[in-house]
């Protein structure tokens, strides 16, 4: 089990968020792309190569939004870096997980959100992204860079 996670916002030219739907459980969830950092690679590192996995597209991070920590008595601490990433190449499709096999796949669709959809729509995880990511993505909120990347 991971303990360190990544999810990764992208915005197509309209500012709607690329989102997956996963089925877990017989329960549908709509997630920002994104997974668990694998040993020997960095919270950036993790979040591109995710992106390529789940998605096929190519990006660039540009900053880090939301460092989450959760506790709890089920899973144990587990933390998950949100980043904002821009499209640098790929073509938008439903990807796998490496992890799963071919019978368990859990992607079933990559689409793009808008704001009013986003908020619409059951099952987003976390449920406080229907409200923060648009106040993070408004023209009107300076986000600073909080790290540098490392080459």
């Amino acid at each position: 089990m991971w303990i360190g996670g990544v999810r990764v916002v992208i915005t197509d030219e309209d500012k709607n968020v690329l989102m997956l739907k996963q089925n877990h459980k017989e329960r549908e969830i709509w997630l920002l792309p994104g997974g668990g950092i694998e040993e020997g690679e960095n919270a950036s590192q993790a979040a591109v190569r995710e992106v390529k996995e789940e998605t096929g597209l190519d990006v660039e991070i540009k900053r880090l939004l939301w460092h989450v920590q959760e506790v709890s008595e089920e899973r144990g601490q587990r933390y998950v870096n949100f980043f904002l990433a821009e499209r640098k190449g790929g073509m938008l499709g439903l990807g796998k997980d490496p992890e799963r096999g071919e019978h368990e796949q859990v992607l079933e669709e990559a689409r793009f959100m808008s704001c009013e959809e986003m908020k619409d729509t059951d099952g987003v995880y976390p449920e406080w992204l229907k409200e923060e990511l648009w106040d993070v993505l408004s023209d009107d909120v300076k986000i600073y860079d909080v790290f540098k990347l490392r080459k």
